[in-house]
C-alpha cells in the first residue's frame, strides 16, 4: 500500500510540475530539537504565523514535512509543547487546513477562508523524519582556546573536518552562538600541515542567516566540491567575557582572574576600590564585596603569566566586569606584586 501511495505521488509530482500557487506562504517548524519538528509556522505577506490545529492530522504534516525536505511524517504533536510558546501578539493565519497528501506545498491545501476563535493553545505542530540529525555536536580545536580553532563536526558518529567551500560568516556566528563564545570574528581556510584534519571531511554545505540557535537549524545540501584537508575551515570567535577567584579557601575569595584570548591572567591594582570589588561580586553572585576593613591581612599572589587589565574604573552599578572602562587587554605597567584580590561576603555562589 505504501508503495502505491508513493508511486501515486511521484506521478502527480510530474503531472504537476512547478504549477504552485502565486505567492505560497514559507513554512518553519519552530522550538523542536531540531529543523523537522516543532510548532508550525507559516509566512503570508511577510508575516510570521501559526496555524490552528483543528482537523489538523498526519497527513497535513506529511504536506509540512515534504516541503521543508525533512522526510516522512512522524507525530503530530501539539504547537504549544515547544518553547518558548508563541506571543499573544502573534496571529493565527491558517485555520481548517485539509490536505489530500499530494500537495507539494502547505499553501496548495484546502483551508478556511478567516480564522475564527483559534487561541495559541490550540496551535499546529509536527514532527518529521529528520535527515539531519547526526549533526548536533561542534567543536574548535588545536587552537589557543575553546573559542578559536579548526572546525569539526560530530557525522555518523565520527568528528570531521569541514570543507571552507561550503561555510561563510554567517554559519560561523551560529557556531559561536552554539559554543557560547560570543560573536564571530573571521573565518578562513586552514592552516599548516601540522593541525589539519586528519580523518573524514563533512561535505554539507550550509545555507545559514546567522540567527540560528544551533547549526543543526541551518539549511543542509550536500557540497559539490571534493575537498581536501588543505580546505578545512578555521574560525575564531570572540571570547567571552569571563573570570575567577583563584587560590583563596572558596570560590568567592582569591586572586582576581580574567579570560583573554583562551588564556587566564591577573588584573593590576591600579585605580581599583570597593566599587570595582562590588561588580566582581556581583558577576560571580558571591553577593556583596567585604571591606578591607573586615579582611584578614591575607594574600592570595603574587600570579604567574599575563596581566591582562589595568586602570578599571567601574560605577559599581554595572553586571559585568566587562562593562567598566579599562586599558585595552594586555596594556599595563604593573608586576604581579599589584595583583587584585576580592573577598565576597558568600563563600559559594548563589549561597
Amino acid at each position: 500500500m505504501a508503495l502505491l501511495f508513493n508511486l501515486m505521488l511521484a506521478i502527480s509530482s510530474i503531472l504537476t510540475g512547478s504549477c504552485l500557487s502565486k505567492s505560497p506562504p514559507k513554512v518553519r517548524l519552530v522550538g523542536g530539537a531540531h529543523r523537522c519538528e516543532g510548532r508550525v509556522e507559516v509566512e503570508l505577506n511577510g508575516q510570521w504565523g501559526t496555524v490552528c490545529d483543528d482537523g489538523w492530522d498526519l497527513t497535513d504534516v506529511g504536506v509540512v514535512c515534504r516541503e521543508l525536505n525533512c522526510g516522512a511524517a512522524n507525530k503530530t504533536p501539539r504547537g504549544d509543547l515547544f518553547k518558548p510558546p508563541a506571543p499573544e501578539e502573534q496571529n493565527v493565519l491558517m485555520q481548517g487546513v485539509r490536505c489530500t497528501g499530494m500537495e507539494d506545498t502547505l499553501s496548495q491545501c484546502e483551508q478556511d477562508d478567516v480564522v475564527l476563535n483559534c487561541p495559541h493553545t490550540e496551535d499546529a505542530g509536527a514532527r518529521c523524519d529528520n535527515p539531519d540529525n547526526d549533526i548536533p555536536l561542534v567543536r574548535l580545536v588545536e587552537g589557543p582556546g575553546r573559542c578559536q580553532g579548526r572546525l569539526e563536526v560530530l557525522h555518523q558518529g565520527q568528528w570531521s573536518s569541514v570543507c571552507k567551500a561550503g561555510w561563510n560568516l554567517r554559519a560561523s556566528k551560529v557556531v559561536c552562538r552554539q559554543l557560547g563564545c560570543g560573536r564571530a570574528l573571521l573565518t578562513h581556510r586552514c592552516c599548516n600541515k601540522k593541525i589539519q584534519g586528519k580523518g573524514p571531511i563533512w561535505m554539507r554545505h550550509v545555507s545559514c542567516s546567522g540567527q540560528e540557535a544551533n547549526l543543526q537549524d541551518c539549511p543542509l545540501r550536500p557540497l559539490e566540491n571534493q575537498c581536501t584537508h588543505d580546505e578545512d575551515t578555521w574560525m575564531e570567535c570572540e571570547d567571552p567575557f569571563e573570570l575567577r577567584l583563584v587560590r583563596g579557601d572558596n570560590s568567592c575569595a582569591g586572586m582576581l582572574e580574567v579570560l583573554h584570548k583562551g588564556t587566564w591572567g591577573s588584573v593590576c591594582d591600579d585605580g581599583w576600590g570597593e566599587k570595582e570589588d562590588q561588580v566582581v561580586c556581583k558577576q560571580l553572585d558571591c553577593g556583596k564585596s567585604l571591606p578591607k576593613s573586615k579582611r584578614t591581612q591575607k594574600s592570595y599572589g603574587p600570579g604567574t603569566g599575563r596581566i591582562w587589565l589595568d586602570d578599571v574604573v567601574c560605577s559599581g552599578e554595572e553586571q559585568s566586569l566587562e562593562s567598566c572602562r579599562h586599558r585595552m587587554w594586555g596594556y599595563h605597567d604593573c608586576t604581579h606584586k599589584e595583583d587584585v584580590e576580592v573577598i565576597c561576603s558568600r563563600k559559594h555562589p548563589g549561597l
